[in-house]
């Protein structure tokens, strides 16, 4: 069994080796830790050590563990695929949504987005590696979907999020993530600020921060193994 409390504070000295190696200071690096298919008992766990923030990939798993830790102040991160018919549970409980790829999503989380809360922050994900298995808009659909997102009402519009292809090859690592950095930096040209980029997980996480990453999604390293039924 994993010690959690352990393994976050390796995952933070690695975020920290990571960023001062990129000349960056270690606190521009957000941990989130992803506790999909981890039973609630590892996030109070995870709470316990200091961890506040934690992504969830199934929104029926967001649902079961946002009731079950209620009495927690937690900080949910939607980061998986989301369809249209899924999008109000995800509205109603989620804090951030990392993997807004469609205007229709935008829209459908704006008119669910419960008037008392506080705007949802919203991620464009991007297919920074073109593979036609992942998830994400094209890179060059950037601009016009941050555009229209930024003028919908209960959104707010962070930044973008990707997830390349499992690789070693550090130059491939590199030039999937400068797309990223990249297109963030296009949109400030067009006059839309944004200040995440959410990228980088247990494998890939110090390229991810040498590039640019303002968080970083980490499950294994903290939680261990994943075993899916």
């Amino acid at each position: 069994m994993t010690d959690i409390s352990s393994a976050l504070q390796r995952v933070s000295a690695a975020i920290g080796s990571a960023a001062q190696a990129a000349g960056r200071d270690g606190d521009s690096v957000t941990l989130l830790a992803v506790s999909k298919t981890f039973p609630a008992a590892a996030v109070r766990e995870a709470y316990a050590a200091g961890q506040r923030r934690f992504g969830e990939n199934y929104v029926q798993e967001l649902q079961a563990k946002a009731t079950e830790l209620q009495d927690l102040a937690l900080e949910w991160h939607f980061i998986g695929p989301l369809q249209s018919n899924k999008t109000r549970p995800v509205a109603e409980l989620a804090h951030w949504v990392h993997s807004v790829e469609r205007l229709k999503i935008a829209e459908r989380l704006s008119a669910q987005r419960p008037a008392a809360l506080p705007a949802l922050n919203v991620c464009i994900q991007v297919n920074v590696s073109g593979e036609d298995s992942k998830s994400g808009c094209a890179p060059d659909e950037v601009l016009p979907l941050a555009q229209a997102i930024a003028a919908l009402p209960g959104l707010r519009l962070r930044g973008l999020m990707c997830i390349p292809e499992p690789t070693q090859d550090a130059a491939t690592l590199a030039a999937r993530f400068g797309v990223l950095a990249t297109l963030q930096q296009r949109l400030a040209a067009a006059g839309i600020a944004t200040d995440t980029l959410s990228m980088g997980m247990s494998a890939d996480m110090a390229a991810a921060i040498a590039a640019g990453s303002t968080m970083v999604r980490v499950g294994t390293a903290i939680f261990g193994a994943r075993h899916y039924g």
